[in-house]
Parts: C-alpha cells; sequence; structure tokens
C-alpha cells in the first residue's frame, strides 16, 4: 500500500527539471582538473541549449564563485571556449563573454567532446547513474500514486515526437528527474539533474537514431507500467537497464573513435630499418584522469 502521495507536484516538475538543471550549470565542479570540468561543464550547457545562443554569461569575478574555482581558472576555460567557437568574448562598454553556437555540425563538437572522456570515466558514470536512476524508480512504485505518473507518460510521448537530437536528449533527462521527483527524493532528484548537466550532451549522440528513441520511449513506459503496479524491484531493474543500454552505446562510439583514429606512419631508423612511430601511451594512461 503507497502512502499519501503529494499530488500536483508531477505537473510542475517538468519545468522545474529543466530550471533546476539550469542552476547546476552555476554550481562549483568537480575539485579535479577544474579548467577541463569548467569547459566540458559550460560547453556541454550550450550544446543542449540550457544556454542560448548570444546569452551573455555573468560576469568573470561571479562566474568563477559560482563554479567555485579562482579567476585565472575561468580565464583559461573561456579562452578553450572560445577556440572551440562556443563563446566570444567582447571588450569595453557592454562587454563580457557571450554564447555563440559555431556553423559546423554538432555532432563533430560532440564527438571531439566524447574523446576527451576514458571509456573508465564512462563506465564509472554509467554505474552511478544506474544505481540513482533505480534507486528513484524502486522508490517512487512504493510511494507515488497513479496520478502522478501523467507527466511521466507526457514526457515519454514528447520524447517520441521530437526530431531534434538536443530535445530528444532533454526530454530524456527530464524523465529520470521526473523518475526521481516521484520518489519524492529531494536528494536524488537534485543527483538526477546534476547527472543530466554532466551527461546530456553526450546523449545526443545516441538518440540521433529514431529507432532507438522509439526503443528508449518503450523502456521509459514499461518503467511507468512498473512503477504503477507497485513492482519495485521490476521498475527498479527496467530503470537501471534503461542506463546500461544508454551508456553502453556511448561507450561504443568511443571505443570506435579510438579504433578508427589514423595509425602513425612507419619512419625509419638509422639502420634503415622501418618501424612504426610510437604514438601516445595507452588511452588508459591519456585519460586515465582528469587533466
Amino acid at each position: 500500500m503507497r502512502p499519501e502521495g503529494r499530488r500536483g507536484e508531477s505537473d510542475t516538475v517538468g519545468a522545474a527539471g529543466e530550471a533546476g538543471a539550469r542552476r547546476v550549470v552555476f554550481t562549483p565542479v568537480d575539485t579535479r582538473a577544474r579548467v577541463d570540468a569548467v569547459v566540458r561543464r559550460l560547453g556541454d550547457a550550450i550544446e543542449l541549449g540550457l544556454l542560448a545562443d548570444g546569452e551573455q554569461l555573468p560576469g568573470e569575478t561571479e562566474l568563477a564563485g559560482q563554479l567555485g574555482v579562482s579567476t585565472v581558472t575561468l580565464r583559461e576555460a573561456l579562452m578553450a571556449l572560445r577556440q572551440q567557437g562556443l563563446v566570444t568574448t567582447r571588450r569595453g562598454r557592454g562587454g563580457g563573454s557571450f554564447v555563440t553556437l559555431p556553423e559546423g555540425p554538432a555532432e563533430e563538437r560532440l564527438h571531439a567532446r566524447l574523446a576527451d572522456w576514458s571509456t573508465e570515466e564512462l563506465r564509472d558514470l554509467g554505474d552511478h547513474w544506474a544505481a540513482v536512476s533505480g534507486a528513484a524508480a524502486l522508490l517512487a512504485a512504493q510511494r507515488t500514486q497513479p496520478g502522478d505518473l501523467r507527466q511521466l507518460a507526457r514526457t515519454v510521448e514528447d520524447l517520441t515526437r521530437a526530431e531534434d537530437p538536443a530535445a530528444r536528449s532533454r526530454l530524456y533527462g527530464r524523465f529520470h528527474v521526473e523518475l526521481a521527483a516521484a520518489a519524492q527524493s529531494a536528494r536524488l532528484t537534485r543527483e538526477e539533474i546534476a547527472l543530466q548537466t554532466e551527461l546530456g550532451a553526450l546523449l545526443c549522440l545516441v538518440l540521433d537514431d529514431s529507432a532507438y528513441v522509439e526503443s528508449v520511449a518503450d523502456r521509459h513506459r514499461s518503467v511507468i507500467s512498473a512503477v504503477q503496479d507497485e513492482s519495485d524491484e521490476r521498475a527498479r531493474m527496467l530503470a537501471e537497464s534503461c542506463v546500461r543500454e544508454s551508456m553502453g552505446r556511448l561507450i561504443a562510439l568511443r571505443l570506435a573513435a579510438r579504433t578508427d583514429a589514423p595509425e602513425p606512419r612507419p619512419e625509419e631508423d638509422t639502420h634503415g630499418q622501418e618501424h612504426r612511430a610510437r604514438g601516445p601511451r595507452g588511452d588508459h594512461l591519456r585519460h586515465g584522469g582528469r587533466r
């Protein structure tokens, strides 16, 4: 028997989820390799449309304070974003840093962003996300009322109608945020919002396939059905499976990109013997930790 749910909350959680995701953009970043963390955070928010084309970012001192980094670190990150064509800085009166979407294909930028993650990092992130979403689904099956699932169902149908990968990614993430809200757990909801802010842009790469989007929608409907039936363990298993499938596809893309990289050209040594040029050290050493 479920306890009485908080009715009406699910009707506003979609908007609250997007607002929450936007707020998380400007919260302190990971303490490791902060320049890279700032570049990822702001770059992903731009690709997802959480920060709009032409939008002015907060001033350097304010933004550095919000992200919990020094102004020197922030300036390095903004320089990297300018090199990627995602930020333009104007000097003088009315100046500042502004979001700018380059004209090049978004897919190329996202593949470059994916290359910045190691497979170990992606697996670790996938484990964490699966645990959070699984726990949210289990608790939702125990706590939510059937009427509170209407917003989840609407989000699934919106996902099937969305044609833009960025819109699909936002709706995919919104479903998991709403699921955590249905679990009536503020901590799980905040954690889902943070995960979507960190991961959402990369999900565009696996959500450009309409057939896979339909598969995701079917999985989400199965989660809703299990929650409605109070099948808590089944709901947990289905939510975890959905997350692991998506992360598995991302990891496969990451591995394929590494395999498709051009091989080093042969070189001749001082004795005229041809040998392979030494490439960079293994991926696990290059990407084992953030720079």
